[in-house]
């Protein structure tokens, strides 16, 4: 059978085989479902935590420069995120994707994303600033949606891995590329399942502002310029 052939045979078999799905009581993981048409069902609150401008960091400064800013941010986040209840999906250059289940999971969520603010604003610039002096600071965007989540088994024997479809796996990848002067944005799905502790701060001022995100046709988001401490 030549790669052509074989490639139709399993194309056909996508499409033709009924699909078996299941509601998911946790995060799975790529051996908890078959390379077929197997699906886990969850209600899903994602995070992507992004990194702005890294083009320019990489064309601009030493890699091994580049290499730390990478692995201080992602560690940084990949801890907060686990502190949060979060589960990492997936790291993907200068960014990460978390999903949070539970009864809390739009808070833990939000949260989250003040936490990594401030993690970049008191700790990791600082630390920078410190061992460089070079003037470079990291700017970055954490985006936040939560909708119903379809994961499924994507790739091939030996290299795989999970694929996430629903709109908050979209939609929080998509705030990410938003400007970094607001560094932490969450749709109006996520805003109103807020607890009060993560809207408003301990002088009752609000931390988020509701504005319209214009491209996703004037759809009504949340963004903030507050941290958390951790």
């Amino acid at each position: 059978m030549s790669l052509g052939e074989e490639l139709e045979s399993e194309v056909k078999s996508i499409f033709n085989l009924t699909w078996s799905e299941r509601d998911g009581q946790k995060v799975p993981e790529s051996e908890n479902l078959r390379l077929g048409n197997d699906a886990v069902k969850l209600e899903g609150t994602v995070l992507y935590a992004d990194l702005d401008a890294s083009t320019n960091l990489v064309d601009e400064y030493k890699p091994f420069f580049a290499a730390e800013i990478y692995k201080s941010y992602l560690h940084c986040a990949a801890k907060i995120i686990r502190s949060e209840g979060g589960a990492i999906t997936s790291y993907d250059g200068d960014r990460i994707m978390a999903v949070y289940i539970g009864d809390y999971k739009n808070t833990s969520a939000a949260r989250s994303a003040l936490k990594i603010n401030y993690t970049v604003n008191e700790i990791i610039n600082p630390a920078i600033e410190n061992r460089y002096k070079n003037n470079y600071s990291i700017n970055q965007v954490v985006g936040v949606d939560t909708s119903p989540l379809f994961i499924s088994r994507t790739g091939i024997r030996g290299s795989n891995d999970l694929v996430w479809v629903g709109r908050s796996a979209n939609y929080a990848a998509k705030l990410t590329a938003l400007s970094s002067a607001y560094p932490s944005r969450i749709t109006e799905s996520v805003y109103k399942k807020l607890h009060k502790s993560a809207k408003y701060s301990s002088d009752g001022d609000s931390m988020w502002e509701k504005v319209t995100w214009n491209s996703m046709g004037d759809m009504a988001i949340y963004r903030s310029t507050w941290w958390w401490g951790v």
